[in-house]
């Protein structure tokens, strides 16, 4: 991801879900002094186990953390002309059944020839699978999201 972020020259990035943040943190090694934003349902476990390691390293300056629901925050963000197309790099690690309503925002947030990675998209190898391995309700459900 680091790579990643120095090849597309990112700024300004948005992180949708960030546990403990780990990756959160790399990103903040990786970006110019500019900040970022990012945005978590709760952030205990960010606060208890990634914060530290965030302060210690001299990267806190650049978080700017959101403690809300994603999409209203998304949403929000798209009613400001000025936010739309303005990053240059999104990572989400969030709730996996919005993924498609993240991109949808995302994709109008994040410039052309911006980036935007998903974290567990080839988990357990789902992504390869033939479609019979799937339930009818799992098709219709993986149908649905992708239109």
């Amino acid at each position: 991801m680091g790579m990643i972020l120095k090849l597309v020259n990112a700024e300004n990035t948005i992180e949708v879900g960030v546990f403990t943040g780990y990756s959160l943190l790399l990103t903040a090694l990786t970006i110019p002094d500019d900040g970022k934003v990012c945005i978590n349902i709760y952030r205990r476990t960010y606060d208890e186990i990634g914060l530290p390691i965030i302060k210690k390293a001299g990267v806190e300056h650049k978080i700017d953390f959101i403690e809300a629901p994603a999409l209203p925050v998304l949403d929000k963000l798209l009613e400001d002309p000025e936010k739309v197309g303005r990053f240059d790099f999104g990572f989400v690690d969030a709730d996996k059944g919005n993924y498609w309503n993240y991109h949808e925002r995302l994709a109008n947030l994040v410039k052309v020839g911006g980036v935007i990675i998903y974290d567990n998209t080839l988990w357990e190898g789902f992504v390869a699978l033939p479609e019979e391995y799937f339930s009818e309700e799992e098709r219709i459900t993986r149908k649905d999201m992708i239109e």
